[in-house]
């Protein structure tokens, strides 16, 4: 298979993975998409452990939406950066559902083997959410380092 035809197939295979998994609720289709070997960013292994990572998501988000913003691919990997849209409904992460609307943004990066995800890095906005949900305050922030005079 030339090159750019297997970054076309890769990124299609990520657009499948939010188009129909995530947005769809189509879990089914993780042993298509997500290889055996798969590790996660938290070190989740194979489609199971990368299927309840998705269950947490849309069980603490109910008709959580993503929305891909950008997908780009070279050679083995794919990247994308995307918005969700949902309601905090259901328990996330040890937090009761506060049923606040939220949006986070994230980035991902896929790798790829024979038209399958074998590894991803992920990387959230995870405080923002938090902050939207009520369990840190908006202003958390780290202390701005103060100047010392020489």
């Amino acid at each position: 298979m030339r090159a750019i035809d297997n970054v076309a197939r890769n990124k299609a295979v990520v657009r499948k993975l939010y188009e129909e998994c995530f947005n769809q609720a189509n879990l089914a289709l993780l042993n298509e998409l997500i290889a055996p070997d798969f590790v996660g960013s938290k070190g989740e292994l194979g489609p199971r452990e990368f299927a309840a990572t998705v269950t947490s998501v849309q069980t603490g988000f109910p008709g959580v939406q993503f929305r891909i913003e950008d997908l780009f691919g070279e050679g083995d990997r794919v990247a994308v950066r995307w918005t969700f849209h949902a309601a905090h409904g259901g328990p996330f992460a040890g937090v009761p559902p506060s049923n606040v609307h939220v949006t986070q943004q994230g980035n991902v990066i896929y790798q790829l083997r024979d038209g399958q995800i074998i590894r991803a890095w992920l990387q959230v906005d995870r405080l923002g959410v938090l902050q939207q949900i009520g369990v840190m305050p908006p202003s958390f922030a780290a202390p701005r380092p103060v100047a010392v005079a020489a």
